[in-house]
């Protein structure tokens, strides 16, 4: 298949190796915010200056950006996606996105004669790199189906969770819950370490009891070894999902007390000028602030 990339990041080059290995031809997206694209460039991937371009021969484009703001600049652009997208040809965005701005960005890409559904990722870069990401899928059950065997080359789990916006609004309460307990657990850490709890202590009894799990392991290397790519993710990409988060709940009257606690903590380790340090960092930022 034909497809066009915009987004060629820690996430987007996994994607875009894959999509390569399984004989796709792809094209992507040159942007200051790429990582190298030597290996993809050997491997036969072409490069085009403007979305426009990207989407112009595409039977498929996939939008792999950091945000809502983003997403829309991309397709809605003078130089944008829909300005070239083919009649009949799919969007699939794999970015994360307010799901207000989902919807009327499908009947945008709709109403220009294309077909869209929402893809947003769980896992990480390394699972990217392996083809073993996770996708929630939000879209007609038709062009699910079309894109399935694409998305089968990058993704190992693939959940089709309902209708357009299911996706980003699955993502969504999937990464509030994950970022809450990290933090919750880098804050019950910064205590115990400031009280003399040994850490390798403080991790065994919450890894044998209720506080094991997912969350605990990613910050199990940074506790015990200083190391904190156990979650390569940035504290700034966590202000901005959180955010997200307590603007879908305001939008549709949930309940977000807790998350408006889970953010202002990361809107401080931003403000502490920790946006690019990895979210494991947000317990000697915790210490700090005890001290």
């Amino acid at each position: 298949m034909k497809i066009g990339m915009i987004g060629i990041g820690l996430m987007g080059h996994g994607i875009a190796s894959n999509l390569v290995k399984h004989g796709h031809q792809l094209t992507v997206l040159e942007h200051a915010g790429n990582q190298p694209l030597d290996a993809l460039l050997a491997a036969g991937v072409t490069t085009a200056t403007t979305p426009k371009s990207v989407a112009a021969n595409a039977e498929l484009v996939i939008l792999c950006v950091t945000g809502s703001p983003q997403v829309e600049a991309v397709l809605l652009g003078d130089d944008g996606v829909l300005a070239g997208l083919p009649p009949g040809a799919t969007v699939v965005d794999c970015s994360t996105a307010v799901p207000s701005s989902t919807v009327k960005l499908a009947a945008a890409v709709q109403a220009a004669g294309g077909r869209f559904i929402d893809s947003p990722m769980t896992r990480t870069p390394k699972e990217a790199a392996e083809g073993r990401l996770n996708l929630l899928v939000g879209g007609d059950q038709e062009v699910f189906e079309f894109c399935l065997p694409v998305l089968r080359c990058f993704a190992e789990n693939i959940a089709h969770v309902g209708a357009i916006g299911a996706g980003h609004r699955m993502k969504l309460l999937h990464n509030y819950v994950s970022l809450g307990c990290a933090a919750l657990i880098a804050e019950a850490a910064a205590c115990a370490l400031g009280d003399g709890i040994a850490p390798e202590v403080f991790v065994d009894v919450l890894a044998k009891g209720g506080g094991g799990g997912a969350a605990l392991e990613r910050l199990r290397p940074f506790l015990l070894n200083g190391d904190p790519t156990g979650l390569k993710f940035a504290m700034s990409n966590a202000q901005k999902d959180l955010g997200y988060f307590t603007t879908m709940a305001s939008d549709s009257g949930a309940a977000h007390r807790i998350a408006d606690a889970v953010q202002a903590t990361f809107d401080q380790a931003v403000g502490q000028g920790a946006a690019n340090a990895f979210v494991p960092e947000l317990i000697p930022l915790l210490q700090k602030q005890r001290a």
